[in-house]
């Protein structure tokens, strides 16, 4: 298991998942250490980092979601070169692979939709490049136990978390961190 990662979840399990500046507001003020980037452009995602790292946080970029990037491995180095941002999250192993390579911490998105999605995020995981995975949506316990007994990755869950019910069934079934754009959620 990755220490660094390891050490972030356990030290701040629940995680700000902001998509517009009215989000970045808030969870600058919560008690969130963690924040995913899910919105901005080439135009202000160096800004939006900034904030973040002015109130000592972790600012980790969803490079995905980042409009006016490409899926290609010059956007994980213009990441590095323009942001003080933490790390990367990706649905793309090859900019996962890459994003680690530039000492970035990574987290590899997956969405769990059947069977050749757990296959594949078994692939992720052996390829050993993914400081955590993130698998969505949050609300399959069954399915992250399975994940959390099988390998020694970290494990975040995101997606339709809407209470404490969801958050405690998650981090019972082996999350150690839980992500999501819901204020009240952030207050936990």
């Amino acid at each position: 298991m990755t220490t660094k990662a390891s050490k972030l979840l356990e030290d701040s399990p629940i995680i700000a998942a902001i998509k517009s500046d009215n989000d970045l507001t808030v969870a600058l003020e919560s008690e969130c250490k963690i924040i995913f980037i899910l919105y901005g452009t080439v135009c202000n995602i160096s800004r939006i980092v900034a904030a973040i790292k002015a109130v000592d946080k972790v600012a980790m970029v969803h490079i995905d979601l980042i409009a006016g990037l490409a899926s290609k491995e010059v956007s994980v180095s213009f990441i590095k070169e323009c942001t003080q941002a933490d790390g990367i999250i990706s649905t793309k192993p090859t900019l996962i692979k890459y994003a680690k390579e530039l000492g970035f911490i990574t987290i590899q998105r997956v969405f769990m939709i059947d069977s050749m999605a757990m296959e594949n995020c078994k692939k992720y995981i052996a390829s050993g490049t993914a400081d955590m995975i993130e698998i969505m949506p949050a609300t399959m316990p069954k399915i992250i136990k399975r994940m959390a007994t099988a390998y020694n990755l970290p494990i975040i869950a995101g997606g339709l978390i809407s209470d404490k019910e969801d958050v405690m069934l998650a981090l019972q079934a082996g999350a150690m961190g839980i992500s999501s754009t819901n204020h009240d959620v952030w207050k936990m």
